[in-house]
């Protein structure tokens, strides 16, 4: 028999009582209550610094719906997924969990939960259909409805503007993001936004992880557009050699465009921010040895540091300079100028660590982003992982990488003004109703996280803010819907929102003392 102290036995009885209201829950068809005391770890609102927010986010893609109705045009997705065996079941964004329609329930939670805001996308293809020119006044009809209901429920919107959902126009027109049109194009559209909504948005993002569009949609081809070099993907055209950097480059030169407009013509009436959204997996070297120390330092400078490292310092880090060469682009003077201190704040997706070694490879005969690192992942040491995986293959539960992702960034970029713009984990899509609800793992997940986030910013880290991915259960790309982010449960067929043991968690610890 195993014995329990008396904080193991508030814990057991409080996840016992939980798991009996759930069942009992799911036979009547009724809410699961929210009285259950729960452990929160010692965190509470009053342990982070006066005016720290806290936050849930989502994407238009993942959780509007409504994909080809209302004046909206496709993105590049909407064709993507159609490729046969590209997305599990079959899975598309035409309905998602249909936040076009059911915003104001979604908001409702959001305020009954505790959170100060709500990080969402716009759709540009909503807004543009074409990309350009005409706008679906429909579109901006809906963004309008869903910002004064944040506000009048109290919820501060985080509009982020690019979430992987190039209009498909641009695509068909001159092939997107590999061309230098999209800079201008990609300007106009924000410049919209910001004379639109900008009298209620104060804070802005212009793209959500430009790694991940550059890299796995142009080197893997894992992603839409999917394009990459045959050697490294199932793509019918691409050059993961220099279509990643070319893409990237634009990237940082259409945010660097975005900001400026910003900057010039609204920020000082409107009085808000613009930043962008940087994801980063923390890479812990495998051994001790010299080599494997420099594949580690390669990996990041590769990772975080192919974007924050122009905005910050003007320039590609020196090791993606040595090893690219000429296939990487560089910047003009102009450039430069208009890059360098592109950001008031930088939003940091973290998840996740690897560990790191140098596979003592010669240079590959076909060249791609990937390999120019020359550096591979492992996720055990000595026979002992990382640390627990969750549901997605990629995604093991180490706290400590949050802390060491954070305290780099601070380190090597100035300490910049941050806060964590995504962070949680998954569950597989098919889990039962009660267990789906009854998510421990998720709870300690984010008690982890957030107790390491919290130790980072006792070390000077300058972090503003919070936001959990995600609010839903939602449409996770090429998982469809086989993965389960959400704080909040939705059943896929009815579309009915139930809150997860998580999200009385948070709301719990997000309660202010009176």
């Amino acid at each position: 028999m195993v014995m329990l102290d008396s904080q193991q036995h508030q814990c057991f009885y409080s996840m016992f009582f939980f798991f009996l209201i759930v069942l009992v829950s799911s036979v009547k068809g009724v809410t699961v209550p929210e009285t259950v005391h729960l452990d929160t770890g010692g965190l509470s609102r009053d342990v982070f610094p006066k005016g720290f927010v806290f936050g849930v986010a989502t994407s238009a893609y993942q959780v509007e719906g409504i994909a080809s109705k209302e004046g909206r045009g496709p993105s590049i997705w909407d064709v993507f997924i159609k490729k046969p065996g590209i997305v599990a079941n079959n899975g598309t964004g035409e309905v998602s969990v249909d936040q076009y329609h059911r915003y104001k329930e979604d908001i409702d939670l959001i305020a009954k939960l505790n959170f100060d805001q709500y990080r969402f996308s716009i759709s540009w293809s909503r807004i543009f259909p074409n990309g350009t020119g005409k706008v679906n006044w429909k579109g901006v009809a809906y963004y309008n409805r869903l910002i004064d209901y944040l506000l009048e429920k109290g919820i501060t919107p985080y509009a982020n503007l690019y979430h992987y959902d190039l209009p498909l126009a641009l695509e068909l027109k001159y092939n997107g993001l590999l061309n230098r049109n999209v800079v201008k194009d990609f300007a106009d559209y924000a410049d919209f936004c910001f004379k639109t909504f900008g009298d209620r948005v104060k804070n802005w993002m212009t793209f959500n992880e430009p790694r991940v569009i550059a890299a796995l949609g142009y080197d893997t081809g894992f992603f839409a557009p999917g394009r990459c070099s045959k050697e490294y993907g199932n793509c019918t055209a691409g050059n993961s050699g220099t279509e990643p950097y070319i893409v990237a480059h634009n990237l940082i030169l259409s945010h660097a465009a975005a900001a400026q407009r910003y900057r010039q013509k609204y920020q000082e009436k409107q009085k808000g921010s613009i930043g962008i959204l940087l994801d980063l997996v923390w890479y812990e070297s495998l051994t001790r040895s010299k080599a494997d120390n420099y594949a580690a330092q390669r990996a990041r400078d590769f990772h975080i540091g192919w974007f924050l490292h122009p905005i910050v310092y003007g320039e590609y880090p020196r090791t993606m300079q040595t090893i690219v060469g000429n296939r990487l682009p560089k910047f003009t003077k102009e450039e430069v100028n208009l890059v360098k201190g592109s950001i008031d704040f930088v939003g940091i997706n973290q998840y996740t660590t690897f560990y790191v070694y140098d596979p003592r490879q010669q240079k590959p005969k076909v060249p791609g982003y990937q390999k120019d690192w020359n550096a591979e992942f492992a996720y055990a040491k000595n026979g002992v992982p990382v640390g627990p995986r969750e549901y997605s293959s990629w995604l093991y539960n180490v706290p400590w990488g949050l802390y060491k992702s954070v305290m780099y960034i601070k380190e090597h970029y100035k300490n910049p003004t941050m806060f964590l713009s995504e962070n949680g984990m998954d569950d597989p899509g098919n889990v039962t109703f009660s267990k789906g609800l009854h998510d421990t793992t998720r709870i300690n997940y984010y008690k982890g996280y957030l107790t390491q986030l919290k130790k980072a910013i006792d070390d000077g880290a300058n972090v503003f803010g919070y936001h959990a991915w995600s609010l839903l259960d939602n449409f996770e790309w090429r998982l469809g819907y086989t993965s389960r982010f959400g704080i909040v449960y939705v059943d896929f067929k009815t579309l009915k929102r139930t809150p997860k043991m998580s999200a009385y968690w948070f709301k719990q610890l997000l309660t202010k003392k009176k």
